[in-house]
C-alpha cells in the first residue's frame, strides 16, 4: 500500500522559492521548514522544495536543460512494495533505508523520472490513507 505524499521540486533556495509559492497560492509555508527544505500543504499532498547544490535551471520545452522534480510515495512496508514496483518497470537508484527500516528508496520510473518510496518513523496508516505523527 502506498500513498503520493509530495511532489519536490529541485531549487537553490527552498525558503526563497517556498515564499512565493505561499505568496501565488496563499498557503502558508509549514512549520518546520528550513534552508535546505521547505514545503506547503494541500490536504495530504505537499508541494516541497529541495536544496540542490549546484542547481541549474530547466529551460523548459528546451530538451537540453528538462524540468527537474520527483515523487515521494509513503508506504507502509518497503519490501513488498519495492518488488511490486520493480516488477512494473522501476530501477532502485540508491537505498537510504537505516537499520530500524526507515528511511527512503529512490527509483527511476521506465522512462528515467526519479521517484522514491518512503516509510517514515511514526506514520500509521487508516482506512483514509497515512496520518502523520
Amino acid at each position: 500500500m502506498l500513498q503520493l505524499t509530495d511532489f519536490i521540486i529541485d531549487c537553490p533556495d527552498p525558503m526563497k522559492l517556498a515564499a512565493f509559492y505561499s505568496e501565488v497560492t496563499g498557503r502558508p509555508i509549514k512549520e518546520g521548514s528550513d534552508d535546505n527544505w521547505a514545503g506547503i500543504a494541500f490536504g495530504k499532498i505537499e508541494l516541497a522544495f529541495q536544496r540542490v547544490d549546484d542547481y541549474r535551471p530547466p529551460r523548459w520545452p528546451d530538451n537540453e536543460h528538462p524540468k527537474q522534480y520527483h515523487l515521494d510515495f509513503e508506504v507502509d512496508e518497503i519490501e513488498p512494495e519495492q518488488r511490486r514496483v520493480v516488477k512494473l518497470g522501476a530501477t532502485l537508484q540508491k537505498d537510504f533505508i537505516g537499520p530500524e527500516g526507515y528511511g527512503w528508496q529512490v527509483y527511476t520510473d521506465p522512462v528515467g523520472h526519479p521517484f522514491c518510496l518512503c516509510r517514515n518513523k511514526g506514520v500509521t496508516w487508516t482506512d483514509e490513507g497515512v496520518v502523520w505523527p
